[in-house]
């Protein structure tokens, strides 16, 4: 399906640089919550709905953008969706009201987030290792992907510091116009069809929707969204709340991306050895202890860096375990498009943990009642994922996926 040079290590580098700016500008979106209500008059809760909104129109979008990759190719579905995101980029430096706010900066960079992002990405490079490498691929990937949240955090607030937040946004937008035509790599020849030949797209979703499983993964995936979305978001404000400085703000997503690179290359190959499931659980565990010591801890520069690193490294690892268990257990035809479909459930978490920060922010004064949350939800994560069986579905005539 590739042309000789669209070999593996050409796919997963291609792959990263893109998720690399999609993502690192969505991990600053936090950056513009301060500066940008302060100067355009909004309150927290209308930012904060605002990237609500984008979570959860790029979890809607996902399944759907992913079956179009999953079928003719991603390349197109890149490239075209690195447009958008520029477009929405753009339209959310001209808002002046929170509905354009929502429509700009939510509906349109998060309908361009489901098919520049991730799930389309993982399905790519699933197809195009073998399937004893899979696992350390999706590791591979993610940890490069994960590398623009280190770089791209403290560019976007030095251009915020220097020159505003408009023209960080700009800034943003110029990069997400540069990455497009790398899509190019990714572009699958002779993928069209290939799906459909085996397998269609409604039967893959039934089949997924009636394993136990892939629900749990999906709750799973649901509180995920939920946690780092939540802290993503807010935590610049929290510490500005508490009197400490943007930069020490900066410096703890930087941290917090640092902690993300080993992380996720680390449990990701993980689970090329032990079971997922059980690497899930832990990983879940463990957020619920981190997020339980920081507050306990005295709130000062050294504790915020050390929960920052701490937290990174647990901060995505979840995705190529998820993204591995659910080509395990289904096959790659429509891997981009279930990936799709578990990242539905993240956004929604997504969207309850970007909203439920502003929200609670403005009723009590205070976010310590959305940190809880969080931490709770890290310990029910940790339990659901146990009963997960990690065997390939079998399908008509007893062949697994």
């Amino acid at each position: 399906m590739q042309s000789n040079w669209r070999t593996p290590v050409i796919v997963i580098l291609a792959g990263a640089l893109i998720v690399n700016f999609s993502m690192g500008i969505r991990h600053g979106m936090g950056l513009f919550l301060t500066p940008m209500t302060g100067e355009v008059n909004m309150s927290r809760e209308a930012f904060s709905f605002a990237i609500a909104i984008q979570n959860i129109c790029w979890g809607l979008s996902s399944p759907f953008l992913g079956m179009f990759a999953d079928r003719y190719g991603a390349g197109r579905t890149i490239a075209i969706t690195c447009v958008l995101y520029a477009v929405g980029l753009i339209g959310m430096e001209l808002s002046t009201t929170p509905l354009m706010l929502a429509l700009t900066g939510g509906v349109i960079i998060g309908i361009a987030q489901g098919g520049c992002t991730i799930a389309v990405v993982s399905g790519v490079v699933g197809r195009a290792v073998a399937p004893g490498q899979r696992q350390q691929a999706l590791a591979i990937s993610g940890a490069l992907g994960a590398c623009g949240q280190f770089y791209l955090t403290p560019l976007l607030q030095w251009v915020i510091g220097d020159f505003g937040w408009q023209a960080s946004l700009m800034c943003a937008a110029a990069l997400m116009l540069a990455v497009a035509p790398v899509s190019i790599a990714l572009t699958e020849p002779g993928r069209a069809g290939a799906g459909a030949a085996s397998q269609s797209a409604g039967a893959a979703v039934r089949e997924a929707l009636g394993e136990r499983g892939f629900i749990l993964l999906c709750m799973g995936y649901f509180v995920c969204g939920l946690q780092v979305v939540f802290i993503g978001v807010h935590l610049p404000a929290y510490l500005r709340d508490q009197g400490m400085s943007a930069n020490t703000g900066v410096t703890a997503l930087a941290l917090i991306a640092i902690g993300n690179i080993v992380g996720t290359y680390w449990w990701g190959m993980q689970g090329a050895r032990f079971p997922r499931r059980y690497l899930l659980s832990t990983i879940y565990l463990l957020r619920a202890v981190v997020i339980l010591a920081f507050l306990a801890a005295p709130l000062v520069p050294a504790s915020v860096y050390v929960f920052a690193l701490a937290i990174g490294t647990l901060w995505l690892s979840t995705v190529p375990l998820t993204n591995g268990l659910v080509a395990h257990i289904f096959g790659v035809n429509y891997l981009s498009m279930l990936a799709g479909v578990v990242f539905l459930a993240h956004q929604v978490g997504s969207f309850l943990g970007a909203w439920m920060g502003g929200y609670l922010f403005d009723r009590t004064g205070s976010y310590t009642v959305a940190w809880l949350i969080a931490a709770a939800f890290g310990v029910f994560a940790a339990l659901i994922h146990l009963p997960i069986r990690e065997e390939p579905v079998k399908r008509l005539g007893g062949t697994p996926a």
